[in-house]
């Protein structure tokens, strides 16, 4: 994630790290995901692995958008992680992007595509960043 983290840096957008397992802690990650509005954010974006459920219950604890980002797995290479972080119920949608590291930085780019709808200054940093991407005309 750390792809995504440069991204979100470049388009000068604030963000919040957080490592947490909804396994293992899943009240933290209860207590975390239904406090996010509350806490300013606008898109949430959830990398994980294997059983891979972390975007799908940040979903179900918070009515942003949520970004699921599939992490490579030793054995089905990140496969098993995009089929659990996709296949989501009706009602509580996970936006999902590729496995890796390249799902990792369009998560950032589609963050703030997203938040760029209705911030002016985002939707233009996005449009001249991309714009970067492709080099000289």
């Amino acid at each position: 994630m750390e792809s995504c983290v440069k991204v979100l840096d470049e388009l000068e957008l604030t963000h919040e790290l957080k490592v947490c397992s909804a396994h293992r802690n899943p009240r933290g990650v209860m207590e975390w995901a239904s406090s996010a509005r509350e806490r300013g954010l606008k898109v949430v974006i959830a990398a994980a692995g294997g059983a891979a459920h972390l975007p799908g219950v940040v979903a179900a604890w918070t009515d942003l958008p949520v970004i699921g980002v599939p992490v490579p797995t030793q054995h089905l290479g990140g496969v098993d992680s995009l089929y659990s972080i996709v296949q989501m119920p009706a009602g509580i949608p996970v936006a999902t992007v590729a496995i890796g590291e390249a799902g990792a930085k369009n998560a950032a780019w589609l963050a703030a595509r997203i938040i760029g709808i209705t911030d002016d200054a985002v939707a233009l940093r996005h449009h001249e960043k991309r714009a970067a991407l492709a080099g000289p005309a």
